[in-house]
């Protein structure tokens, strides 16, 4: 077996760990209430599981399903299938999850260029679409004879007109390269800081500020589709309250549920691979003590690489407890 290096701070699972963080796994055969499912990841196949949820106990939906492409995920797999078919896929268990969300529920739903489409189609027939967010990956191989895929989208719905947005939790803090004046001298809509001068800008549905998880970030796993944590940071915050309920039914190696935890929400997570299951516990675990988000920090989203104080220890590095 190849030595690891030092810097690689991928998160894997050795064989006891994986014994031991199976029996936090729920499994589901009988309808379930709220209090049996919060903070809870369950092992088994959404398709089935859906249907044992509470209804209406979600405040907000994330959804990051099986692209239209044919790709393994540990144990499961995924075949390309006609775009019509798809969208019956997606259907399937998209309206069973929907009477899972409480009234004023917001719903993310991640899909690429292929994808989008029979997405937005299954989103319109059932809630309000908002907006599509498009975020930049900036990774894959190129392409000689087209563009090299560097996006990917995400579905922004309400289940009606009442809904959790809360626009400043979510600004990015940004650089001033002008720093206008008013007349008396002040600043114009930015601010002096020690370490520099900054505005806060507000979001807009394009995002180049992230970075798809690689082997030297401390949030990194195998899962070939994962999500970097401040991408799932902004949607959380931006759509949800402290102590509301987030519902994955495609969790993956857990990302959703951490970040949840991290930002003081409840979660329930669905995956049907018990090594990316078992993942998802670990990364809770370490959660437990370690709360930072990579490009967020003190309550703040930092445009990429200039945060002042991502070099300065400004966390106590977390004393991880034993699984055993």
């Amino acid at each position: 077996m190849t030595q690891k290096s030092s810097r690689n701070k991928t998160i894997s699972l050795t064989e006891l760990e994986i014994r031991l963080l199976e029996k936090r796994l729920l499994t589901v055969h009988s309808r379930l209430n709220e209090t049996e499912v919060i903070d809870k990841t369950i092992l088994g196949d959404t398709l089935e599981v859906i249907d044992y949820l509470p209804i209406c106990f979600a405040d907000m939906l994330f959804v990051d399903p099986p692209y239209n492409m044919s790709k393994v995920f540990g144990e499961a797999s995924f075949k390309r299938m006609a775009s019509g078919d798809y969208e019956s896929w997606v259907r399937s268990w998209f309206s069973k999850t929907l009477l899972r969300l409480k009234p004023n529920a917001s719903i993310y739903v991640c899909g690429d260029w292929r994808s989008s489409s029979p997405l937005f189609r299954v989103l319109s027939d059932y809630v309000k679409v908002r907006n599509r967010i498009t975020w930049e990956r900036e990774k894959g191989r190129g392409a000689k004879t087209n563009w090299k895929n560097a996006s990917e989208d995400i579905w922004f719905a309400t289940m009606g007109d009442e809904y959790c947005f809360n626009v400043e939790a979510v600004k990015l803090k940004k650089k001033v390269i002008a720093p206008y004046r008013h007349d008396n001298g002040k600043p114009k809509d930015w601010s002096e800081e020690t370490n520099g001068n900054f505005r806060f800008k507000y979001r807009s549905n394009l995002c180049t500020d992230l970075t798809v998880p690689f082997w030297s970030m401390a949030e990194n796993t195998g899962h070939p589709t994962q999500k970097p944590e401040k991408l799932v940071a902004k949607i959380i915050l931006a759509s949800s309250k402290p102590g509301d309920v987030i519902l994955d039914p495609f969790l993956g190696s857990g990302t959703t549920s951490t970040v949840a935890k991290k930002l003081g929400r409840h979660y329930v997570g669905i995956e049907i691979d018990s090594h990316y299951a078992c993942l998802a516990e670990k990364r809770l675990e370490i959660a437990e003590h370690d709360r930072r988000i990579q490009g967020y920090s003190d309550g703040v989203f930092w445009e990429r690489n200039l945060n002042p104080d991502a070099s300065k220890s400004i966390y106590k590095k977390p004393q991880l407890r034993q699984l055993l």
